[in-house]
């Protein structure tokens, strides 16, 4: 039996082939059932690095729109059409995060149509079905429920759009046709570099429907792509090893440990389309070794498979071009060049997120004239097809409720993963963030055992340690991440408050300059200094500090309760009430914070309303002493 990516010149656009259906219908159809198959992740919170990405406020104004575009190092990485559709998206509704998720539902649903309005261009099989699979495969669940990988979707669609419009310009040879193709191809590179295998993957389809590829005609016009994009991703892999920082010795792999690497990463791609069981967010991070034998098996079966794909190129090119265009598409992530995730794992879901298409076209082609073949009774191949498409919009739908939240997120990674170093870091990191030190403190604990001196966790778990009233015991931690990573400004600052804590006034009040001389808009920083002030005899300085630091950064909780806290040490309980119910309602889930409120409202003789706020505490917190005490103290005066 032959395979099913069978040589076939394209279609003209204006064929019935390409013209008799209607993306529009599909399009809506689509995300209709992907907004069901996303449902839980629709209003979910921002995830990990999504605050990089949704605009940051130093960017949202128009000179922070220059900013995106003129200035290297403005944004994590150098993707300015990205960054200016986060920033488009922030001037239409903010902060709210169902606009996010909705849009990238949507650029994913626009991506499908344009897969598929490809695969009939193409006159490949199964279209619709390949289409719909990609839509609703869980696997892409990690690029659409992420906010941040908003740079997979909507590069994709210009991806494929690209594609599409080079097809048009194969046709009509003009220089609009041309200028048009390039201009998609172009917006692909500045939404995320990955898109620069896309010269590579057309060349191949040009084999794959003639047999030939032509230099005048295929790669002679191919060429200014093929250099933008070697530009385009030489430019982020400096700044992945430049600026992210993937270099050391995490990313310390020769040659041959990174060819068997390569080769694993293929077939766990592969393996997770197939069988799409166990996603997480983190994976395992392989341990690679040439001296093992056994994982010199991934490598040899790729090579197995390319020599048979090879072998019967002359009878159907479709087996080669679509494991050619698979491999090629996944070249950046292989582990031939150093990319920041690998730090954590060597793979990661969204990193095959424009190579499945390959892979699911060559699946969909395949199932599509195998069941033309079979003398099944009619209907039975559709009815398997929509089984199959439920199936994975379960799972999908199954998986994105993983991305409401944090905590949902990082506690169903430890399940499937739980040596995760970096989940066990972010829960803690998380549950510390929203006042649950007592929490976070063993996942900070094991995530320190997992990676040893790992200078975030170092900074992570003294600052838990600060909170839970241990600052002799987060001291050492403190200094031991400065000593590795000296210019880690939040350390210095975190330092600052162990050394404050210890009644080193002198050295905490240096430990916050020095944060603020290395990262001067750290608002944590601003905000220690000024509480240190204020708590050091210069009451006056301290709060002209934290005043400062309310006015340009109202979103601050712990600004807004410090500024609170001086007024209440003042006893000016009245001046304290608002800045601290402000803090409350930028982290309404903080215990302590809720508990702080309470004990302010009693102090200007509202019981009721302070019960109020330390029943929210226990609610919270169950365990919290401090809060039991005080709605106990406020039943009192209520005469309960």
């Amino acid at each position: 039996m032959k395979a099913q990516l069978r040589p076939a010149p394209a279609a003209p656009a204006s064929s019935p082939a390409v013209a008799g259906w209607r993306p529009g219908w599909v399009f809506t159809v689509l995300l209709a059932a992907l907004l069901c198959a996303y449902f839980p992740a629709l209003r979910g919170e921002l995830l990990w690095d999504d605050a990089g990405h949704v605009t940051r406020p130093d960017l949202q104004s128009w000179s922070g729109l220059a900013r995106i575009w003129f200035e290297l190092g403005a944004t994590q990485q150098y993707y300015p059409l990205l960054h200016s559709a986060f920033w488009l998206e922030h001037r239409l509704w903010g902060d709210a995060v169902f606009g996010y998720h909705f849009i990238n539902v949507a650029w994913h649903a626009l991506a499908a149509v344009l897969f598929i309005a490809l695969l009939r261009r193409l006159a490949v099989p199964g279209a619709l079905l390949a289409g719909c699979v990609f839509a609703l495969h869980p696997v892409g669940v990690e690029s659409v429920a992420w906010i941040s990988e908003q740079k997979n979707t909507l590069s994709a669609v210009f991806y494929l759009a690209a594609a599409l419009a080079w097809l048009r310009f194969e046709e009509k040879r003009t220089p609009a046709a041309y200028a048009v193709a390039s201009l998609w191809f172009v917006a692909a590179l500045l939404t995320k570099t990955v898109t620069a295998t896309l010269p590579p993957a057309l060349l191949v389809l040009a084999w794959w429907r003639r047999g030939r590829i032509a230099w005048r005609t295929d790669t002679l016009p191919l060429l200014p792509w093929l250099v933008l994009g070697v530009g385009a991703g030489l430019g982020t892999a400096w700044l992945e090893t430049n600026q992210i920082g993937a270099a050391g010795s995490d990313f310390a792999l020769g040659p041959l440990e990174r060819t068997l690497l390569a080769g694993r990463v293929v077939w766990f791609y592969l393996g997770k389309l197939v069988w799409p069981a166990d996603l997480a967010f983190f994976y395992p991070r392989w341990t690679i070794d040439a001296g093992v034998a056994w994982q010199w098996l991934f490598p040899a079966a790729v090579v197995v498979v390319l020599a048979a794909a090879f072998g019967w190129r002359r009878r159907d090119r479709g087996p080669l071009a679509a494991a050619l265009l698979f491999g090629g598409t996944l070249v950046p992530v292989l582990g031939f060049v150093n990319v920041y995730p690998f730090v954590f794992s060597y793979v990661a879901d969204h990193f095959q997120y424009l190579a499945s298409l390959a892979a699911i076209a060559f699946f969909s082609a395949t199932a599509t004239r195998g069941f033309a073949r079979l003398a099944w009774p009619r209907g039975a191949g559709p009815a398997l097809a929509t089984a199959v498409l439920l199936t994975l919009g379960t799972l999908t739908w199954r998986q994105s409720g993983h991305y409401r939240d944090v905590f949902a997120l990082y506690r169903a990674t430890l399940e499937r993963s739980p040596d995760s170093w970096v989940a066990h870091l972010n829960l803690g990191a998380a549950l510390d963030d929203t006042g649950r030190p007592a929490e976070a403190l063993p996942h900070l604990q094991r995530a320190l055992e997992l990676k040893p001196d790992h200078p975030e966790t170092l900074n992570s778990l003294g600052n838990v340690l600060n909170r839970l009233g241990r600052p002799a015991e987060a001291r050492p931690l403190l200094e031991r991440a400065v000593q590795r990573q000296p210019r880690f400004a939040s350390a210095h600052n975190t330092l600052g408050v162990s050394l404050m804590a210890l009644g080193h006034a002198e050295a905490g009040l240096a430990a916050f300059r020095r944060a603020l001389e290395l990262a001067p808009g750290l608002a944590l920083a601003q905000v220690n200094l000024g509480w240190a002030l204020a708590n050091s005899g210069r009451r006056a300085e301290g709060l002209a500090q934290l005043e400062a630091v309310n006015r340009a950064r109202p979103d601050l909780a712990d600004a807004a309760l410090k500024l609170g806290l001086i007024h209440a040490l003042d006893r000016d309980f009245a001046a304290a009430e608002r800045p601290v119910r402000r803090a409350v309602a930028l982290q309404p889930e903080r215990p302590d914070l809720r508990h702080i409120l309470g004990t302010i409202l009693l102090e200007l003789g509202r019981p009721g309303a302070a019960a109020t706020e330390f029943e929210t505490a226990l609610d919270l917190d169950p365990a919290h002493r401090d809060a039991r005490q005080g709605l106990d103290q406020a039943r009192r005066q209520l005469g309960r």
